[in-house]
Formats: structure tokens, sequence, C-alpha cells
């Protein structure tokens, strides 16, 4: 998709688009319906014919505005085309924003998400920090710590609030750390900004099965991300000899600049922490399991769900 060709194109279109609105406009002022009907069809044939074989510009308002039976001046055109513009443009920001808002409340109902809807209004404005600030505070019952995701997911964690208004420390900023996992494998790691403005999963050890395209989500230990949330994606994975850890670098799921609406957590179930077990298993193994051993303890689990179906349905039709 690129949408400086599909604002073009659509541009181009805008004059057969108004069509409707110049006829109306010549017929209020005399003009018959059905004459003017048919030039409107001549003069865009003719208008086509000039876009689509020669390459040139639309000019139907001008074919138009030179045909006397109209009586509308050019400037007259084109200032109705220049209203059409605005509510294109109106329209497709409004279709933006709907499926922005529809993302966040999949995400919300997909996570079973306890949270407050934000706006960002503002972005830090010096090279070391990396932080944004949103129209909600303490007056919406935000408090430090809370996360920030947007629909795609994490971007953030809040660290000052106002009473209307709080800033959002993003995972890029080489402040920031978030208790992550490899999706696949449950490799465990600390996904941390840089001061480049990247991300890097830390402390991964290199007995650990960890490719480049695998998921990175946050493990939900220490209690402040629900688990589970996207962080991003693995872009490469290197090691040199002797080393106990690899150097990861992780594209973010998402980024502040691509959102205007996000969702502040406002509180955790005792599903969505780590239990006790996951930080045991995640001390114990930090290393996670390998590929082939993941992809069989879910085969097995699908197995079993399967099982379980096939005796429900079966105690059913006794």
């Amino acid at each position: 998709m690129y949408p400086k060709v599909i604002e073009k194109r659509l541009m181009a279109e805008l004059p057969f688009m108004a069509t409707e609105n110049i006829m109306m406009d010549a017929v209020k002022a005399g003009g018959d319906r059905q004459e003017l009907h048919e030039k409107i069809r001549q003069l865009s044939m003719e208008a086509g014919k000039n876009v689509k074989e020669k390459g040139l510009d639309n000019n139907l308002l001008e074919l138009i505005a030179a045909d006397p039976a109209f009586g509308l001046t050019l400037d007259e055109l084109k200032k109705q085309n220049e209203e059409l513009t605005s509510k294109v443009a109106e329209l497709s920001e409004s279709q933006k924003t709907a499926e922005r808002l529809e993302g966040l409340v999949g995400l919300q109902s997909t996570y079973n998400l306890k949270s407050t809807a934000a706006r960002i209004v503002g972005a830090s404005g010096d090279a070391w920090t990396s932080t944004v600030t949103i129209d909600k505070g303490s007056a919406d019952g935000l408090t430090i710590n809370m996360p920030v995701t947007s629909s795609a997911g994490v971007i953030g964690q809040i660290i000052e609030v106002s009473a209307k208004t709080s800033t959002v420390r993003l995972i890029g900023d080489e402040n920031s750390g978030v208790s992550a996992m490899v999706q696949d494998t449950r490799a465990q790691g600390m996904l941390q900004g840089q001061a480049d403005g990247t991300l890097r999963l830390e402390y991964v050890s290199v007995d650990s099965d960890v490719k480049v395209g695998d998921i990175i989500v946050t493990s939900g230990i220490g209690g402040v991300f629900p688990k589970g949330l996207p962080l991003g994606t693995v872009s490469s994975v290197e090691k040199s000899a002797n080393d106990v850890y690899y150097t990861i670098v992780v594209r973010a799921q998402t980024t502040a600049e691509n959102n205007e609406e996000v969702l502040v957590i406002t509180s955790l179930t005792d599903e969505q922490s780590a239990s006790d077990e996951d930080v045991s298993t995640a001390n114990s193994t930090p290393q996670g399991t390998s590929r082939d051993a993941a992809t069989k303890t879910k085969d097995e689990s699908s197995d079993d769900s399967s099982d379980t179906s096939e005796m429900t349905d079966s105690g059913s039709n006794e």
C-alpha cells in the first residue's frame, strides 16, 4: 500500500464524484436535468480519456466551466471540488479513528484487560528521553508504573502523573526494561531500550532456542505487565565465541508515532500475572525449551483437548 499514490488517484477521481452536485446546482439555475446529465456523461468520457489514454490531468471541471449550459464558473466548480475534498478527508480520518478504536477494543477483549482509554497529546522534545504525554491522569485513577499499550502491543509505562495528564516512558527509551520471553520456547530475558532507540532482548542464554522472526511477549514476571502481550519480533540473533548470552535485536511491534489512542492497564487479574510456578520455571530453566519440545507440548495439549471434547460428545449422546 502506497498512501501517496492512493491519495493522488483519489484526487484525480474527485471531479467525477462532484458531478451530481454540479448538475443539481445547474438545474436550480434553470437548466434541463436530462440535457445536463447527458452533457456530463459526454464530458466525463472525454476527461477520462485524457487521464487514462493520454496521461493528462483530469480537466473535467474546465470542460464543464467552458460549457454555457451549466452556467458555472471555474472558480465556483473548484470551490465545490475543495468542499468535497474536505469531506472525503474528514470521512477518511473518521474511518481511521474507528479502525484504531476497534483495534483497542479487540485487544482489551482478547486479553481481558482492565484498562482506561487515553489519547497521546505530546511527545518528548529532547534526544535523551523517549516519552509521550497522554490526556489522562490521577483524576482518572492512573498511577505511576501502569503499563500502556496500543492495539498492536506494548508501547511503554507511566513514569509521571499529574491530575489530568501522564508521562509514558516508551519501551525504546534506554531507561526502559520489560520482563519478556520468546513466545514459542519461553526463553526468558529482559527487553531493554537502547540509546539509539532500538530494542535488545538481554540475558538470553546461548543455550536457548531463538531465531529471527520469533515473537517476543511480556512474561508477566514482576507483576507490572500482563503476560503474553506482544512486544516485538526478533530481527537479528548473534553469538560470539565464549559468549554467555545472545545479542538479540528486536523490532518493536508498534511505535507511538503510529498511534493516537492507547489503553492504560489499570490492574491485573491473577491469571494475567506470572504464577509462582511460572517464576520457578523461569528461574530453573531460563533458556526455555527447545522448539521441537514446545511444538510437541502444544500438540499434546491439542490432543488432550480433542480427547476431552470427544468424551464430552460421547457422553452427551448416550
